[in-house]
């Protein structure tokens, strides 16, 4: 027995000198369970709209006072003209658009029933759709509390419509999401398994003291990567159109510059995990389970960002299928050109650069 509670003793030490072990066992938990708990909700909160008042009267400057108060909304901008509302549309960060017409507040009290034009960007058709409830509903909320002991209640006519995906269909939300999943996950494994496979046999290091800089030795390990993942690239895509009909508004060229930028910044991300991982078992680990759910849920693909804590949103920002899927839905849903999707492009860029620096760095001290 004595014997048997020493190997158990040992067993523990072993355990606790193990950090990656340690983190495993009770970090990993600890992050699902705060992520499950604040980011996975069906509320929309916080969604970022713009207002277009033709009117500008009391009447609706009190409308307009009452859905900036909802925590359902937050008045980003103000427009000034029709012109401006596809164009804010499709730098990506206003989802709703309210459009008051001319002599609002005289419409009202004549009890002529004017009008509102709720604008969305469909998209994302659940978001959009619960969005414009909430507006529906704040608004007859307000028409009823206007009109309390009137004997002919007026009214207002909700006129709903939704841009770039009218007929509501959520393929149009999934292909983009999908296909930014796949690309990020398959990508960052595969690199990360190879180039982990090499350091258990030994030949890595091999390749590290050769003449080739360790710069070219990770360059050659990850471009049949990024033509193979092209080629998936291609085949999503290719089934979204023909199959599922998923338009494609922007340019082609576009849509594969900005697919092979991403597909690099998953490789030099699997680049970054071989660096930690020293297995193959390791790597698989890492690459599965510490970037599945923040991709999943961090990116927007199923819940919106907007309506999760500040902390959470901060976070997502360091995601980088955050920004593909922000890119591919408007190359591919808006038609936007690349003047109109330079910033997250150059955050792409900007994470592809300093996961292989970092890389590079990390093999330098390795070998040093």
């Amino acid at each position: 027995m004595k014997r048997f509670l020493g190997f158990v003793k040992k067993e523990f030490y072993h355990i606790f000198r193990d950090k990656r072990s340690m983190f495993i066992l009770f970090g990993m938990p600890v992050i699902q369970i705060m992520l499950f708990g604040f980011a996975i909700t069906n509320e929309i909160n916080n969604v970022n709209i713009a207002i277009l008042d033709k009117s500008n009267d009391v009447e609706t400057k009190q409308l307009i006072a009452k859905i900036d108060a909802s925590r359902y909304f937050n008045i980003e901008q103000k427009l000034q003209s029709d012109t401006e509302i596809e164009s804010v549309f499709k730098r990506g960060k206003i989802k709703l658009v309210l459009v008051f017409e001319k002599d609002f507040g005289q419409k009202l009290a004549n009890q002529d029933q004017p009008e509102i034009q709720i604008i969305s960007d469909a998209t994302d058709p659940n978001v959009a759709n619960t969005a414009t409830n909430y507006a529906n509903a704040i608004i007859q909320n307000y028409v009823r509390e206007e009109s309390d002991g009137q004997t002919k209640p007026s009214g207002i006519v909700l006129d709903s419509r939704f841009l770039y995906n009218p007929d509501m269909r959520s393929v149009y939300t999934f292909v983009p999401g999908v296909m930014t999943v796949i690309l990020m996950l398959v990508s960052a494994m595969m690199t990360s398994i190879s180039i982990a496979r090499e350091k258990e046999i030994g030949t890595m290091e091999v390749l590290l003291v050769s003449p080739l800089h360790p710069f070219q030795v990770i360059l050659g390990k990850v471009f049949p990567y990024v033509f193979l993942s092209v080629i998936n690239a291609i085949v999503i895509v290719s089934l979204g159109v023909f199959v599922f009909g998923m338009p494609v508004k922007g340019s082609l060229l576009l849509l594969a510059a900005e697919s092979i930028l991403f597909i690099v910044t998953a490789l030099s991300l699997g680049i970054l995990i071989s660096t930690v991982a020293q297995s193959q078992q390791t790597a698989m680990l890492i690459s599965m389970m510490g970037l599945m759910l923040p991709v999943i849920i961090l990116s927007g693909f199923i819940f919106p960002i907007a309506s999760m804590p500040l902390p959470m949103q901060i976070m997502s920002n360091i995601i980088p299928a955050k920004w593909f899927i922000i890119i591919i839905k408007a190359i591919m849903l808006k038609g936007a050109s690349f003047a109109i999707i330079w910033k997250e492009t150059l955050i792409l860029f900007g994470m592809t650069s300093f996961f292989i620096l970092l890389s590079v760095k990390k093999y330098k001290i390795r070998l040093e």
